[in-house]
């Protein structure tokens, strides 16, 4: 998938992390969308890169692009 993500049941339960930390994923996609700029991430947790930013947008979009979605019938 992506080498700078990681998956590994002993991390987090599983979750996807930052390779070599306990940063989550879904954390990263979370501080860019309430409006943290890269500079302020990478000020907090210095020990992610623009890489490891770059490869969380990356891994949720293909998992985005992975997910199957079943519309249901409107109300009637």
């Amino acid at each position: 998938m992506n080498e700078r993500i990681q998956i590994d049941p002993r991390v987090l339960v599983g979750k996807p992390v930052v390779r070599g930390t306990r940063v989550a994923v879904e954390f990263v996609i979370g501080l860019l969308g309430n409006g943290w700029t890269e500079e302020r991430i990478l000020a907090n947790y210095p020990g992610l890169s623009h890489e490891d930013i770059a490869a969380c947008l990356q891994y949720a979009g293909e998992v985005l692009r992975a997910e199957k979605v079943y519309p249901l019938s409107a109300p009637a």
